[in-house]
């Protein structure tokens, strides 16, 4: 079950690049990228990313969108992203069926309201929500017509509709409602069937619901901080697991490792972010 023993203090944002076979993931609070058997080290926050050819990536960092390349390690800036606040840092981020690449960012110790989530597409860095303490569950599903997310704080995954360019057209409404349960949405992906898979922080387990938002079924894992799932794999059956270490008095070694698991579900390849 466990796909790499690195302990991070912060796992999140799996990203498996469909023309490498390749997974990568972070360690926010360790300003990390890893691969398994490599990393590189950036100056500041770093927690998501997008592909956009073979050899580079995009990577959000608590100030920028980044061109990132693989092979070199070299990094340039594309866009800033909230450079001029103070206290706040990039978070769970995806890139959509058209080729955009969403991304939230929260304040560094979850302020209330610090947060927001954001669409890069065109050239263009547009805020699409506001007064976001923890942003989070970023996906789509497989027509590219409607978009989730989250504020994990407030417990409850949201649904809006997309335009034909990949932009809100409505007010954001409840998919999966969680507050009246102990689990926190934390990240999460649809498969090709339109099933959303949510990482629930504290329970130590991925859910799975229906494209109506009912539950069917949850994959348990040892750590109790799971943040953000991913398919990937040659058949696109593996869903890889991130955790965390974070705010654990005496945490084990289960903590941290990122997961992978076979499944029976056949998740969606991971679009290519269009710069």
């Amino acid at each position: 079950m466990i796909f790499d023993a690195t302990l991070c203090e912060l796992g999140e944002g799996p990203l498996w690049h469909p023309e490498r076979d390749q997974l990568f993931w972070f360690d926010i609070m360790s300003r990390r990228m890893h691969t398994k058997g490599q990393h590189w080290d950036f100056p500041g926050h770093v927690s998501a990313a997008g592909w956009v050819d073979y050899d580079t990536l995009l990577v959000a960092s608590e100030i920028a969108l980044n061109r990132f390349d693989i092979a070199s390690g070299d990094v340039t800036k594309i866009m800033d992203l909230e450079h001029d606040l103070h206290g706040t840092r990039s978070n769970d981020g995806r890139a959509d069926p058209k080729g955009g690449f969403w991304i939230g960012t929260m304040g560094r110790a979850a302020e209330p309201g610090m947060g927001s989530i954001w669409r890069f597409y065109g050239g263009e860095l547009r805020r699409l929500y506001a007064n976001v303490q923890i942003s989070n569950s970023i996906c789509f599903a497989p027509d590219g017509r409607t978009a989730y997310f989250a504020d994990t704080a407030r417990k409850q995954i949201m649904r809006t509709a997309l335009d034909a360019w990949g932009w809100p057209i409505d007010s954001p409404e409840v998919h999966i409602d969680l507050t009246d349960t102990p689990y926190h949405p934390d990240g999460a992906v649809v498969d090709m069937a339109g099933n959303l898979f949510s990482a629930q922080w504290g329970a130590g387990r991925v859910a799975v619901y229906d494209p109506q938002g009912q539950f069917i079924e949850a994959f348990t894992f040892p750590a109790k901080h799971t943040s953000c799932p991913a398919f990937g794999g040659a058949d696109l059956k593996t869903l890889y697991v991130t955790t965390a270490r974070q705010g654990m008095t005496d945490p084990d070694d289960a903590q941290g490792a990122t997961y992978a698991i076979k499944t029976d579900y056949t998740g969606q390849r991971e679009h290519r972010v269009i710069l």
